[in-house]
């Protein structure tokens, strides 16, 4: 029996061996070497001869001189929707070929993009030889829980390579269900469980819409959000071309947990499945809880989320929950004292396209097309003279006018996510959005070349195009990156701000954290659709203060393995008293929303420093007892305390919720507030630094209006764990609205920094 040699290998395997092993297959000069090309044509000029793209592009590459005989040798790939074209291996004298057919329009040559998948560790400083990472050895051993919509466990960020041996603490399992078995949990993933008793009762088929009875994933908000919390160390990772290299989460080597109580695309979930998935979490002895969602904030006696967290604390698990993405102020989710609460912050790293007019003026825009696309002499168009088409209101776009050209979206209330689906619609070729809001379309949004221009520039395109009687784009590039952009971090366009609508004395969020355009590992069904074309993806990029909060966790997670003493109020404190409120220009990190600087109501006590927080000197501690205390300061009936504590007896003193021991100082006025207004707080911190340590009182960034003094001045420690008060005293003399902010830095010999914002508002 006769078999062909190609029928053993793969079609990769084929081409490596037409690549490397026969390099000598064409009658070439010895002077020219193949390489691989990306051509873009000019998809009008496709004889109507050819039925399709392919043949056509197939049919130019056997035309050339020396062509093999074979043009599998040649064509890799044939493009007609991501963008119009083909990838092929060729000299460079079959490109001069091609390059001087009317039908051409640019040529890119094959690159590789630069290292930069899970950016957000080495923005927070994660370093392998230095610092937090190899002193908590990476997380080993450290149990995070994942509260959210499942897993995708073949992703290899939760591979176990590795890995020791599972924890004997751990007392959790890995469920049966659809398309989930035990065997895929490892000694990365130890457990996975489901709960969906709950969704079922509430009327939702969930078999009918295709979703998993089981821990596996069916949205992809899960997967992604353990994947930046724990992900293992994984090569080879692709974005669609953004991004190939290396990815790793925050704590690589701790171990992960899943409970899927979220379900479907939306990821619609109920109390009920939420609260099951955390009492089963602490009951398997998870050591961080992580919670990407959140429900509509109510009392804390009524707030599940509330109810379940302070039931985690009690057992010595850090929680950490998202602040929510409803960016007014006022909104902030999850905001009980016991949870630490995240925003979202921006990187310093943008994704965008460049454009250049046929009258020599370029601009950049962002974009997250997901080819590397390159448009020249593109004929452009904007509607001057209607404004509904000026604005691509749904169903105006004339075809005819429009169809292969560049179209102009003009700035309007319309959202930039249906001018996209009219311009393709319509048959243009790519898109132009005017708007100052960067975030008005997702990355899986571009289903098209598109890239979204700040309105000020907009008006240099919109001059030219009204003045030109033909007016063209010279030439559009896409798939382009930088770092290092400025200002940066920024709180995100999105995140939450405070103060907290039930407990605004208690700063909330109160820590900023990376959440925007964060890539993790991701479910490989459906991410988006380009053309007719469904596009699937083994890592996403996702934002959202969900993807800020498991940044949070993995921190956690090192401090948790570095400290394992330490409280879940010793992990917060840590975190807030190291974080920095300053940008990479040197002054307070501005709001994406207002373009202007930020408060605390928006970025809490500063953003995340995982190194710094590992020895932060000083820490504001708390136990239950604490909390309790507050409880009773917010004068609860008796029913209503026995619900969030779980007890019918407890105890409490005189003590002002505003003496709760935590590390932010935070001063709530009214238009009812009478002036001079004089407020105190009590505050005890712990040396966990050297045994031996002053520390001084530095205040700064005091406005105007704002008195403040701190009694004492000096804090003296003679012992590790020796705990020592002082007392805040914030005097104002006239009314103001708004907020007003400054800082208390307590500073010791060893270069101890303890910083916590000092906050007075008023909203009323």
């Amino acid at each position: 029996m006769k078999m062909s040699f190609s029928h053993l290998l793969s079609q990769c395997e084929l081409l490596w061996l037409l690549v490397f092993l026969f390099p000598f297959v064409n009658a070439v000069s010895k002077f020219e070497n193949y390489q691989t090309y990306i051509i873009h044509m000019d998809h009008t000029h496709k004889p109507e001869s050819f039925l399709t793209h392919e043949s056509w592009h197939r049919s130019i590459l056997k035309s050339l001189s020396s062509s093999p005989a074979d043009d599998k040798e040649q064509l890799l790939y044939s493009y007609n929707h991501v963008m119009h074209g083909f990838s092929a291996r060729l000299t460079p004298s079959q490109l001069s070929e091609i390059e001087e057919s009317p039908s051409h329009l640019a040529t890119y040559l094959e690159s590789f993009v630069k290292l930069m998948t899970t950016y957000s560790p080495k923005f927070l400083g994660l370093q392998e030889n230095f610092g937090i990472w190899p002193t908590a050895s990476y997380g080993e051993d450290v149990i995070v829980g994942v509260v959210d919509t499942g897993v995708w466990p073949e992703s290899e960020s939760f591979n176990d390579e590795g890995m020791p041996p599972v924890p004997k603490k751990w007392k959790g399992k890995c469920e049966n269900g659809t398309a989930f078995s035990p065997s895929y949990c490892n000694k990365k993933l130890i457990g996975a469980r489901f709960y969906c008793k709950g969704i079922l009762a509430a009327g939702f088929d969930l078999t009918k819409e295709g979703e998993f009875l089981s821990p596996r994933d069916f949205n992809g908000h899960g997967t992604h959000t353990a994947s930046t919390a724990v992900g293992n160390h994984v090569t080879g990772v692709s974005h669609f071309g953004y991004a190939r290299g290396t990815a790793i989460g925050v704590a690589p080597r701790a171990r992960l947990a899943v409970y899927k109580a979220h379900w479907l695309k939306g990821g619609v979930g109920v109390s009920s499945d939420v609260l099951a998935g955390m009492e089963q979490a602490i009951l398997d002895g998870v050591d961080i809880m992580s919670l990407s969602l959140g429900f509509n904030m109510t009392s804390y006696f009524n707030n599940d989320i509330a109810l379940g967290t302070l039931s985690a604390i009690e057992n010595g698990i850090f929680v950490v929950c998202a602040a929510g993405n409803d960016y007014y102020f006022e909104t902030v989710d999850n905001v009980a004292p016991w949870i630490t609460t995240v925003g979202a912050s921006t990187l310093d790293r943008n994704f965008h396209a460049k454009m250049t007019l046929e009258n020599g003026v370029s601009m950049e825009g962002t974009s997250y097309f997901p080819e590397s696309v390159f448009i020249t002499d593109m004929p452009l168009y904007y509607s001057k003279d209607n404004m509904s088409k000026a604005i691509c209101k749904d169903k105006t776009l004339d075809r005819k006018e429009v169809v292969g050209k560049v179209v102009i979206c003009d700035s309007s209330r319309l959202n930039v996510s249906q001018q996209i689906k009219e311009v393709e619609r319509a048959g243009a070729y790519a898109a132009i959005f005017l708007t100052d809001d960067f975030s008005s379309l997702s990355p899986n949004e571009y289903s098209i070349p598109s890239l979204i221009l700040p309105t000020g520039s907009g008006t240099l395109v919109k001059d030219y195009v009204t003045r030109v009687q033909t007016p063209k784009v010279k030439d559009m590039s896409f798939m382009l990156t930088r770092l290092g952009t400025k200002p940066a971090p920024q709180v995100a366009i999105f995140s939450s701000r405070g103060p907290s609508p039930i407990s605004p004395g208690v700063l909330k969020p109160d820590i900023l954290a990376p959440g925007v355009d964060i890539l993790a590992a991701y479910v490989p069904l459906k991410f988006m659709k380009v053309g007719h074309y469904d596009l699937v993806t083994d890592y996403a990029l996702d934002s959202g203060t969900s993807m800020a909060t498991p940044h949070v966790s993995g921190v956690g997670a090192l401090l948790k393995a570095v400290h394992p003493e330490w409280s879940p109020a010793a992990i917060r404190s840590a975190m807030m008293t190291t974080a920095y409120a300053m940008d990479n220009t040197g002054t307070i990190i501005k709001s994406e929303l207002t373009n202007d600087f930020g408060s605390p109501l928006e970025f809490g006590a500063g953003h995340i420093n995982p190194n710094k927080a590992m020895d932060p000197g000083l820490i504001y501690d708390m136990s239950l007892q604490d909390y309790i205390e507050f409880l009773c300061g917010l004068e609860h009936t008796k029913k209503q305390m026995s619900a969030l504590i779980r007890r019918t007896q407890w105890s409490c003193s005189n003590k002002s919720i505003h003496d709760l021991n935590y590390p932010s100082f935070t001063a709530v006025l009214t238009t009812k507030t009478r002036y001079p207004l004089a407020m105190n707080f009590n505050r005890v911190v712990t040396n966990v630094g050297n045994d031996k340590a002053v520390y001084r009182a530095h205040l700064e960034n005091i406005p105007t209006g704002l008195k403040i003094s701190v009694k004492p001045r000096t804090l003296t420690f003679t012992r590790k764990y020796q705990t020592r008060s002082f007392v805040v005293s914030i005097d104002l003399d006239r009314g103001f609205s708004g907020v007003i902010y400054g800082f208390l830095k307590w500073i010791d010999q060893d270069s101890h920094t303890v910083s916590s914002p000092i906050v007075a508002m008023n909203f009323k």
